[in-house]
């Protein structure tokens, strides 16, 4: 029996076409995956059903029945509810209050009936493999893990026939993202639906019944999960075909940049590096191991307290990004969001912030001519899906915004490129498409630093690998060398190997 029926459902964002006559249904006890490119449409669609949007047109049919909202409360009184990457709670209030506000229980005075709501808020949090004694704790005292055990909990209070997972272990750790199947599982087992997406192709091997491939605001189709191999999940997403490049040949180009006894306190203790031309140069090792705290330093965000920086065969006393973008080093950070763009500005004024003096004219004036072409210019190197240049950050995708990122870096003509986490947060076929760039910009000579908590990533395009731990070197690897076992165990700290 179908539960949900989506039927031609249309949505634009100032110009830009997020749904384009989608059509997708769900199934009484079903896991149903929804996969695509960042800006595929998949949050769209979702976003609808669960009452965060309203669709342009279209109609959603609800158990036979037609069914329009105004809220995500309007949803949930009919049974649909979402749980996001990011739990969205109230920190400051208990367990007992999250999961009840807004359908509270009173007593016959009108009061909160405290007990009563306890009693099932136990019996709730059984359904998940909660135990009652965190019903006191600040919502914002628990992981994010807990988060989305407690809203999904409260999604059960509701009567929830549909559950709506958006990328719910991109937080979560491989036993937690365990457990969560296995309650995933049982809700099925209730004849629940379950909407599912995911950027990781393994998880919906384990989970998914059937599986529905977005790309551009389309569904590109249907299929029960066996009948998929994710190379075909790929290419159906990407559109064409996706090639995994080769390695290189190893790199006997001459030092770029050498950093030698770096330090700074509570961070990374004596550092020491080099750095080839034209070299891919990838930095593994745990979340907190100092691999972002370094490349910060070397960029002068937070500057060394001891140690010598020699760039181009010149010692340097970076102090600030100003000094580093001026030597040609450039640093992508991890969170695009909130350090490397302004959402609210446009493609334009993105890229060429951080080159404004270069595109001054007559009278300190900026030149506009030449800004647009420029930007332009990436717009087509990096194949971003904007109606034009003057289009707000805020309005693109998630890999969009991040090809909009590596632009603005690029415009800087940096010699040096620190990367850090360059694919968090962007799908398969963006990820191959930066990978691809990345090794280009190598071919050309470019020196790449590359971070990335990823060992696959660090695997395919890293010419040799630095790994930290715990703010020091932990082991240095050439390319014949590079295997996950050596990267695995010097993030960790065993078998420590370092440069001699």
């Amino acid at each position: 029996m179908l539960l949900v029926e989506v039927k031609d459902l249309k949505k634009s964002y100032g110009g830009v076409k997020a749904l384009k006559g989608v059509d997708f249904d769900l199934k009484n006890g079903e896991c149903h995956a929804l996969v695509g490119e960042n800006g595929a449409g998949k949050s769209t669609l979702i976003k609808c059903l669960a009452g965060v949007i309203k669709a342009d047109s279209g109609k959603m049919i609800l158990e036979n029945e037609e069914v329009y909202f105004n809220s995500p409360k309007d949803a949930l009184e009919k049974g649909i509810a979402a749980v996001y990457q990011e739990p969205m709670i109230y920190p400051q209030l208990s367990v007992v209050e999250n999961l009840f506000l807004g359908k509270e229980i009173k007593t016959s005075g009108g009061s909160i009936n405290w007990k009563a709501e306890r009693k099932k808020a136990e019996d709730l949090l059984k359904k998940v493999g909660l135990k009652e004694n965190i019903l006191d704790f600040p919502m914002g005292n628990l992981s994010m893990a807990f988060q989305q055990l407690v809203l999904i909990a409260r999604s059960l209070l509701f009567t929830a026939k549909i559950l709506i997972f958006d990328e719910p272990t991109a937080i979560l750790t491989e036993q937690e993202t365990l457990r969560l199947f296995d309650i995933i599982k049982e809700l099925k087992n209730q004849g629940l639906g379950i909407i599912y997406i995911s950027h990781r192709l393994e998880e919906l091997e384990k989970i998914a019944d059937r599986i529905t491939i977005m790309r551009d605001g389309e569904v590109k189709g249907t299929f029960l999960t066996n009948e998929l191999s994710r190379d075909k999940i790929i290419e159906l997403m990407a559109g064409k075909h996706i090639i995994e490049k080769r390695k290189r040949e190893s790199i006997k180009g001459e030092t770029i940049l050498e950093v030698k006894n770096f330090t700074k306190e509570k961070m990374f203790k004596n550092i020491s590096f080099k750095a080839k031309k034209g070299e891919i140069l990838g930095f593994s090792g745990l979340v907190g191991a100092g691999r972002s705290e370094l490349m910060q330093s070397i960029f002068g965000i937070y500057p060394a307290d001891s140690g010598t920086l020699i760039f181009e065969n010149k010692q340097l006393n970076i102090r600030s990004p100003e000094q580093a973008i001026k030597a040609g080093i450039a640093y992508l950070p991890e969170d695009r969001s909130s350090e490397g763009l302004f959402l609210n500005f446009s493609i334009i004024d993105n890229i060429r912030i951080s080159i404004l003096e270069r595109l001054k004219k007559n009278f300190g004036f900026i030149d506009e001519e030449n800004s647009l072409k420029l930007a332009n210019d990436y717009l087509k190197l990096l194949e971003i899906k904007a109606p034009s240049v003057l289009t707000q950050v805020k309005n693109l995708s998630g890999g969009n915004q991040q090809k909009v990122l590596i632009s603005k870096w690029l415009a800087t003509t940096p010699k040096l490129l620190i990367l850090d986490e360059p694919t968090r947060g962007v799908d398969v076929a963006v990820k191959s498409e930066i990978h691809e760039l990345i090794f280009n910009l190598a071919e050309e000579g470019l020196s790449i630093i590359l971070i990335s908590s990823e060992l696959p990533e660090i695997l395919k395009l890293s010419d040799r690998v630095i790994v930290m731990h715990e703010g020091i070197i932990s082991g240095i690897f050439e390319k014949e060398d590079i295997n996950e076992t050596n990267l695995i165990k010097a993030s960790i700290g065993e078998n420590m190997v370092v440069e001699r």
